[in-house]
């Protein structure tokens, strides 16, 4: 699916609708450029998620966790030297829990992955605030989140 959002009002607004549509259990896989909008979709999606605490990217910390309607599991694996390192943070736990994963820079760890994960492409358009986004995923949860998101 692609979607193409005018600003960032619009990218808020989505990241919110599919943070009230994820039920817990689901690993969010964020791709894109530095600025191109990663952890401005994943605050939206936080509120979404119905997190009060102010979201930041762990970019040094790798992980930060939040509580909501579900837990939040926002990693940032932008600065991770070697793939493996992955495992010292017990990814695993995350990943097969009942929270919420959203991973920026994923495509960094996509061999570490499981297969049924949704991933949001965030590619700059023809404007500073533009975004086109390609959203795909395997899986029926991923697949029927992706028609929810399609309706509007």
């Amino acid at each position: 699916m692609e979607l193409i959002l005018k600003n960032t009002k619009d990218t808020e607004q989505f990241g919110y609708k599919l943070g009230k549509i994820l039920k817990g259990g689901e690993i969010i896989c964020l791709i894109g450029d530095l600025g191109a909008g990663k952890t401005t979709m994943t605050k939206s999606i936080a509120k979404g998620l119905d997190v009060e605490e102010y979201v930041t990217s762990p970019t040094f910390t790798l992980i930060n966790e939040y509580r909501g309607r579900v837990p939040l599991y926002h990693f940032d694996v932008y600065r991770l030297e070697e793939v493996e390192s992955i495992y010292d943070l017990g990814f695993e736990e995350y990943f097969y829990s009942n929270g919420v994963s959203i991973i920026e820079w994923a495509n960094k760890i996509k061999n570490v992955l499981p297969e049924d994960v949704l991933t949001i492409e965030i590619n700059r358009g023809s404007n500073d605030e533009e975004r086109i986004l390609n959203i795909y995923g395997s899986g029926e949860r991923n697949k029927s989140i992706i028609e929810e998101l399609k309706r509007d």
